[in-house]
């Protein structure tokens, strides 16, 4: 370690090995989440994800394969965009509003590279595929905090 002037101090601690864990021991089951269908109407995507304080969802074809995932944003821009208008919502899916493109880890990777993912862009959950891609899981950004709270205290 070097000082403000660049020169080597000795380091107070000696340094302690981060304790790796695994996304899986955090993230939220597959079969835990609240989950919707291309056809469901985008009217019952808001009022489930106000009723289960959420802000978002993957979308599952009828094969259980992810295909989407449908946020708060998403619902916003319909809602608002029908007020603006005061026109009513038209009858429309979750899939005319999902977003198709979305990021995904691998079950395998540790709570550390979630967290940079995290904090180098704008998501607030990835979803988690096995080796086959399909869907075991979801991870939020609190989760992340937690799990990193938790192997936090551990070190003190």
């Amino acid at each position: 370690m070097k000082n403000y002037q660049n020169k080597p101090v000795e380091s107070e601690s000696p340094k302690q090995e981060f304790k790796r864990a695994p996304v899986s021991d955090y993230m939220v089951r597959a079969k835990d989440l609240i989950t919707f269908q291309p056809d469901t109407d985008i009217m019952e995507v808001v009022d489930t994800l106000l009723e289960n304080k959420i802000t978002g969802a993957p979308v599952l074809n009828e094969k259980k394969e992810l295909i989407g995932l449908i946020d708060d944003k998403d619902c916003l821009n319909v809602l608002f965009g029908s007020t603006y208008h005061n026109e009513p919502v038209k009858k429309r899916t979750a899939s005319h509003f999902m977003s198709n493109v979305m990021k995904t880890l691998n079950v395998h990777a540790d709570i550390y590279d979630v967290a940079d993912i995290f904090l180098k862009s704008p998501y607030k959950r990835l979803l988690i595929v096995d080796d086959d891609g399909k869907l075991v899981g979801q991870i939020s950004r609190q989760d992340i905090l937690r799990a990193i709270h938790d192997l936090n205290t551990h070190l003190l």
